[in-house]
């Protein structure tokens, strides 16, 4: 919303900016109080989203958290993982310190958004960047989740069931990939709209503009 305010002040002289209309409002002023419906509306889809999203994340930090004490393949009688050296093994630990880390990043993230002051500056930069590195980093804390869960079922499944591993494996690919396929187009949206270029003004806007703020 702000951003469509900047880009209407561009259509304004500068020596106009705190020019007043018949109603003694200025351009600013009423395009505040215009949309104050929306800004309402941003702000409980955004609390909606931050509060589904940091649940998510917390169950994540809780099974990975599980999963760092619970160590495949046993450990000895001094505490050391019996597998310390594989391959497997290394890959559990990494993707499941990096699901952790991410997972946490992304609770903090949310969290920022839940106490947000929400002002309207807040939805020009503030919030959409938040939300974009809480969804990154909750993506990328099921993906690490999904790869230490391969890792786990190969340590203790590859002695056994070699042909097994592969199905499991694809099995595990199903929520990463649902998640970017329903998030992408919204991080695209996000992205797009925060960081790319300002929104396109035809000569309707224009007019209303003119009109309409300032008199």
């Amino acid at each position: 919303m702000t951003s469509s305010l900047q880009a209407v002040e561009k259509l304004i002289h500068p020596a106009m900016l705190g020019d007043e209309n018949s109603s003694k409002k200025t351009a600013r002023e009423v395009f505040t109080e215009e949309h104050k419906e929306l800004v309402k509306e941003g702000e409980k889809w955004m609390k909606e989203t931050a509060s589904s999203c940091s649940v998510v994340a917390a169950l994540i930090i809780t099974v990975v958290f599980a999963a760092a004490f619970t160590v495949p393949g046993g450990s000895d009688s001094r505490g050391i993982p019996n597998i310390l050296h594989e391959p497997s093994f290394m890959i559990f630990a990494i993707s499941d310190i990096l699901a952790l880390f991410s997972s946490i990043s992304s609770v903090l993230m949310f969290l920022g958004i839940l106490t947000s002051r929400y002002a309207e500056d807040d939805f020009l930069l503030s919030l959409p960047r938040k939300l974009i590195i809480g969804l990154v980093t909750l993506f990328f804390s099921i993906a690490s989740m999904m790869v230490a869960f391969g890792a786990t079922v190969h340590i203790s499944l590859s002695h056994k069931w070699n042909l097994v591993i592969i199905p499991i494996a694809l099995v595990g690919c199903v929520p990463v990939t649902l998640f970017a396929l329903l998030q992408f187009p919204l991080l695209l949206d996000m992205y797009s709209s925060t960081y790319g270029r300002s929104i396109i003004i035809d000569s309707s806007w224009r007019e209303l503009a003119s009109c309409d703020l300032v008199d």
